[in-house]
């Protein structure tokens, strides 16, 4: 991506470490890719890139016009850098209930907030009163819709994660785990990893409060970046009913917290709840896998963002 404008060529060929201390004696190996080495921190940007340069590409999006999207922060923020670089203004539908370090992140790039309050956290209605809003916007003021939760350009920019991991690993990857939010870092990475290894288990991670993907009911959670209380569009069955996923893990907002301590303290990785939750998910199945296997999951950002909450306190 060295060809990319600016900051914009940063993004990408994340390094990849493997963990020493977390995985218990007889478990397979897990390795995570250290995806706050992009540019603001987050694997999102990843996705916002491929979302604009996939609309410009089209015709869809052009210079001058605004883009609008909903968020909890960490695509906010990815999608403000880009647009800082290329251009554009940017109106976020966001939430208190999310960090306010990705709230003040995505303004710092210059992107414009509504901010819906949510004084109990993520709960089933958050997302969808974000949606509206957005929609609002669009309706009355114009623009261009990424859309994220629809945008199959994001699967473009996530399947880069499971493609280097190929070139990074010595051997065979038997199994990918993420938390899903919109699901296109899931589904983006297996697609990347099954060019090489196509029977790689896929496995989706979720919380353990709103299981949704595991058929529970959706509930209120605090593990930043997923769990929004319905069957995000990249995870549904397609016309003949299969899922891209393979089995689910659910993890409480406790063992997220506590893991994503324990992997700053134990290894050096520094993250968020999604970070924990992946860890959790991962280690699980590596336990589950055996020795002599391998298991990729993610850091999707970094524990900068959750300074100014109780993660870290």
């Amino acid at each position: 991506m060295t060809n990319r404008p600016g900051a914009l060529a940063g993004i990408g060929n994340t390094p990849i470490v493997r963990l020493e201390k977390l995985v218990p004696p007889g478990a397979a190996e897990v390795w995570v890719k250290l995806e706050a080495a992009n540019p603001t921190g987050s694997y999102k940007d990843r996705m916002a890139l491929a979302m604009m340069e996939g609309a410009e590409s089209r015709g869809d999006l052009r210079p001058g016009d605004t883009v609008v999207e909903y968020t909890g922060g960490s695509t906010g923020s990815s999608l403000a850098l880009v647009c800082s670089v290329k251009g554009y203004r940017l109106r976020i539908v966001t939430s208190n209930a999310f960090a306010q370090e990705k709230l003040r992140t995505m303004a710092a790039f210059g992107a414009e907030l509504d901010i819906i309050d949510s004084p109990d956290g993520i709960h089933p209605g958050l997302i969808p009163a974000m949606r509206a809003r957005a929609a609002e916007i669009l309706a009355s003021e114009g623009g261009y819709a990424t859309d994220q939760f629809h945008n199959r350009d994001a699967l473009v920019g996530y399947r880069g994660i499971g493609r280097e991991a190929i070139d990074q690993i010595d051997g065979r990857i038997d199994a990918v785990c993420v938390y899903v939010g919109v699901g296109g870092c899931l589904v983006g990475t297996s697609e990347g990893i099954a060019t090489r290894w196509p029977d790689a288990r896929r496995v989706a991670v979720e919380p353990a409060e709103s299981a949704v993907l595991s058929g529970g009911a959706p509930g209120t959670h605090r593990i930043e970046g997923g769990g929004v209380g319905f069957v995000p569009p990249h995870l549904q069955p397609d016309q003949q009913g299969t899922v891209p996923f393979d089995e689910v893990v659910a993890v409480s907002t406790a063992d997220a917290f506590e893991m994503a301590r324990r992997a700053a303290d134990e290894e050096g990785i520094w993250g968020g709840p999604s970070g924990g939750a992946n860890l959790v998910a991962a280690v699980r199945v590596a336990e589950r896998l055996g020795p002599g296997r391998r298991v990729l999951t993610v850091q999707p950002d970094s524990g900068m963002k959750y300074l100014n909450g109780d993660l870290y306190t």
